[in-house]
């Protein structure tokens, strides 16, 4: 028997179904036991008392949520932090909205600037307060820039990567290149280093043909599947859709055949499922094309998250936010997300007609495959125990994060 379970009653979503009467039972930092609340603690007449004995909430109970594309929020920016205090009020900002697992988000800047990142980001990732790093650039496109600084934008640079994942210190986890690129892939390329070192290439920021789209798939994942321990056998590909060349049946560019390596389970796409960056219809279509295990959802949010239209600060990029959009000051350019990923969930179910299950499966369980890391994004025993409960509109009630209950 455990000495002091903690118990969660209520409606629970699991990774393929929806328990309407489902229990979680907590043991300190774990997840002891999950399911039906009337089977659970078979063979331990104590816990199955204590379980029947909890009263059956009326919210609903998710996995914590595991977002690997961000940039800040709660007013702070991870390209623009330069003490740990900085990292963690954004880290606390999503972590307080459900999402249990983050992973800090650079971006085109110098290369000093980014060694410097690399290494705070990395101190915290240590501590476990962050899931690790993903380096949004220098090697993109300057034609398809976004709101990366096209000043700092630089040729793929084998050498400098390797910096970077030293600097890192094992806790890259992917880095967005521009396929048609010289050195992007192949032998001898920026990534080849970045496998070689446990990190993913992310495929984005792209004004690349059909051709190099294709290659520099094909490349990643025959180099992951030979690489020992890598984190995921598949490459990513960065916020689909935005920042690359759109697809045109006479002029197809990239996006067709990002979409075809995910069909072929040869890549996830990240999909910003806010409302703001893809018309959510755009979502279900790409979901419903490839298929959930293909597909993860992100914010890209940035130092605006949680906070008021106002100025903010996006690495070199001085950003303008209203309501609740962030675009680059004086122009057009989306520069990252203001919502925090429940919300992304919401827009998914609510705007989409995404199932919950899928939704927060793409919210969860995804973004722990990207990062190799099977402890989190689920709720099944053994697991950390990041529980998110939310009201009947999906709006967060109490996270739990390792079986500690979030301020």
């Amino acid at each position: 028997m455990i000495e002091q379970p903690t118990v969660l009653r209520g409606r629970t979503v699991l990774e393929d179904e929806i328990l309407e009467d489902g229990a979680i039972v907590l043991d300190g930092a774990r997840i002891h036991a999950v399911g039906p609340a009337e089977r659970i603690g078979a063979g331990d007449r104590e816990l199955a008392a204590t379980v029947r004995s909890t009263p059956r909430s009326d919210l609903t109970f998710l996995p914590g949520l595991v977002d690997v594309h961000c940039h800040g929020g709660g007013g702070a920016s991870f390209p623009d932090a330069t003490t740990r205090e900085e990292v963690l009020t954004a880290v606390r900002e999503h972590r307080r909205h459900g999402t249990t697992s983050l992973v800090a988000s650079c971006v085109t800047a110098a290369p000093e600037v980014l060694l410097r990142s690399a290494d705070l980001l990395a101190t915290l990732a240590d501590e476990g307060e962050l899931a690790g790093i993903h380096f949004e650039g220098p090697f993109v496109s300057s034609a398809r820039c976004g709101a990366q600084d096209p000043a700092h934008i630089i040729e793929p640079d084998p050498a400098l990567t390797l910096e970077l994942m030293r600097a890192s210190r094992g806790h890259a986890v992917t880095m967005t290149l521009a396929p048609e690129k010289a050195r992007a892939y192949g032998p001898g390329s920026v990534a080849e280093v970045l496998i070689g070192n446990g990190a993913l290439p992310s495929w984005g920021h792209t004004d690349s043909d059909p051709v190099h789209a294709r290659a520099a798939l094909d490349y990643s994942r025959a180099e992951l599947g030979a690489a020992p321990g890598a984190r995921s056998e598949r490459a990513t590909v960065t916020h689909l859709f935005n920042g690359m060349r759109p697809l045109h049946h006479r002029d197809p560019g990239p996006i067709a055949e990002f979409l075809s390596a995910a069909a072929r389970r040869g890549a996830i796409v990240e999909l910003i499922c806010d409302g703001v960056h893809l018309d959510p219809s755009v979502v279900r279509d790409v979901l419903e094309i490839v298929g959930r295990d293909q597909c993860v959802l992100i914010t890209d949010a940035m130092a605006a998250a949680g906070m008021a239209d106002g100025e903010y600060q996006l690495g070199p990029q001085a950003v303008t936010v209203h309501d609740g959009v962030a675009r680059l000051s004086g122009g057009t350019a989306i520069a990252g997300g203001t919502s925090h990923l429940l919300d992304c969930v919401r827009v998914a179910v609510s705007r989409a007609g995404i199932p919950l299950v899928d939704a927060v499966y793409m919210a969860s369980r995804q973004g722990a495959r990207i990062l190799g890391d099977e402890r989190i994004g689920r709720l099944a025993p053994g697991c950390r125990g990041d529980v998110v409960a939310v009201d009947a509109d999906l709006h967060p009630v109490t996270v739990w994060r390792a079986g500690e209950v979030v301020d």
